[in-house]
């Protein structure tokens, strides 16, 4: 075993967070925030435009709490890599924070999908044209706490329960906003639909296709989405008083029952909305009379499943809206980066505002990080096993904590990576887009 002598330089500046000069780079080049932050008039003190770079840097490195800051401001690499000229500490980001939140939310919302547009972020669309844009409901733990809006959650603690939008089969991020535990998810839900609504339009122009699930199954919510253009919905049906058994004598009447296995039988039923022209609804009726080891029920157990959708049986068939509705499964993986790769699941601040502006700066960190992590499945990056997107922890792992060294010399700024980084074919393609196009 080889022992080492240590030694610390004097002179040289290191960091092992190489990938922050590119999300210096997406905020300062690819975003208004620059002159945005300047609406929040403060007549002395640090600009604004400081404290979101400060927080944003620390956001990607998966740092949420405020006193991360204290470390970065005597931090040369940081402060030149994201354009910092006065670092603020962290009493005073959290003081700023509180004071100007509901000013400075709306405007990073703005910036991350203005983000997304200036470096054409790409927005796949489903194999029947549509882009998808699921929207849900997701618990954070804060139990033990007393901060403002904590309460008691759907899950069985008390936290808060935020709202989230992702677009498209990449998962982009158009709005993450705080909500207190115990409201239930259809309060208050068409006013952020009408926000999200024109964010995904000015990201593509191809028709939506809108997933909700059961808790968003209100006749309000339909009659609304029916009088928008281009976009059509897809809502988990909630059965309420429906009585199982006189399902089941439907299919019957139908004779639409296929046996799954022994002592289990479904039938897949279709049928318009009377009283709501364009509407269908698919029900599935499950009657299984033993279980999978066959064991015998005393009596059959009945069971419904069922969506409400406005797209045609010629763009999709029932089938294919359960397996649509079953791709709408994929948004909770972005709900656990927010809480686990972000560092997000229990928030900083007492203030209920402030914590909504962090959870906007995490939705921008988010946009940023994924647009970043689209290079890391081409065949020149690191190593790692195929998959259409990567995850915030990945991209952190492979492309935030690049380790390199800033060097000064003839009149440039270097930045020197070493001679085996796995990451730098795609740094440097990633370096040389968002230059060329700022």
């Amino acid at each position: 075993m080889r022992t080492f002598t240590l030694q610390q330089s004097r002179t040289e500046v290191y960091t092992p967070h190489g990938g922050l000069d590119l999300v210096g780079h997406c905020l300062n080049r690819h975003t208004s925030l620059i002159k945005t932050a300047r609406t929040v008039v403060k007549r002395h003190g640090i600009p604004n435009i400081e404290l979101i770079r400060t927080y944003l840097g620390l956001i990607t490195l998966g740092k949420s709490d405020f006193e991360a800051a204290e470390p970065v401001r005597t931090d040369p690499f940081f402060k030149s890599a994201m354009g910092i000229k006065q670092s603020p500490s962290s009493a005073r980001l959290r003081q700023r924070f509180d004071e100007d939140a509901q000013a400075l939310t709306p405007l990073l919302d703005e910036a991350s999908v203005e983000f997304l547009q200036s470096v054409e972020a790409p927005v796949s669309p489903l194999a029947m044209g549509h882009v998808a844009l699921d929207m849900d409901v997701f618990p954070m733990d804060n139990s033990q706490t007393h901060k403002e809006g904590v309460s008691y959650t759907y899950k069985g603690y008390d936290g808060y329960a935020p709202i989230a939008a992702y677009l498209g089969q990449e998962g982009w991020c158009l709005g993450c906003e705080l909500r207190p535990g115990s409201q239930h998810a259809n309060n208050g839900f068409l006013d952020t639909l009408k926000r999200v609504l024109p964010r995904a339009r000015a990201l593509t122009d191809n028709p939506i296709l809108l997933r909700l699930d059961s808790a968003h199954d209100v006749r309000d919510n339909r009659d609304f989405l029916r009088e928008q253009e281009q976009v059509d919905f897809l809502i988990k049906w909630n059965p309420r008083k429906q009585d199982p058994l006189a399902w089941a004598d439907k299919a019957q009447a139908q004779k639409a029952w296929t046996l799954d296995r022994d002592g289990k039988m479904e039938a897949v039923l279709s049928e318009d909305l009377p009283d709501e022209p364009g509407l269908r609804r698919i029900v599935k009726v499950t009657v299984r009379t033993s279980d999978a080891a066959g064991q015998l029920y005393l009596e059959p157990e009945v069971s419904l499943e069922g969506w409400i959708t406005s797209l045609p049986a010629d763009v999709a068939n029932e089938q294919q809206i359960m397996a649509l509705y079953s791709d709408h499964a994929t948004s909770e993986q972005f709900h656990s980066e927010f809480k686990t790769d972000s560092d997000l699941q229990r928030l900083p601040s007492g203030k209920f505002d402030t914590n909504n502006l962090v959870m906007a700066f995490a939705t921008m960190g988010y946009n940023v990080l994924r647009w970043m992590g689209l290079r890391l499945t081409a065949p020149d990056a690191p190593v790692r096993h195929p998959a259409k997107r990567r995850r915030l922890r990945t991209v952190m792992q492979e492309l935030m904590t690049m380790a390199c060294r800033l060097v000064h010399s003839g009149r440039q700024w270097i930045l020197r990576f070493g001679r085996h980084c796995p990451g730098f074919a795609v740094y440097r393609d990633l370096y040389g887009s968002l230059a060329s196009s700022g």
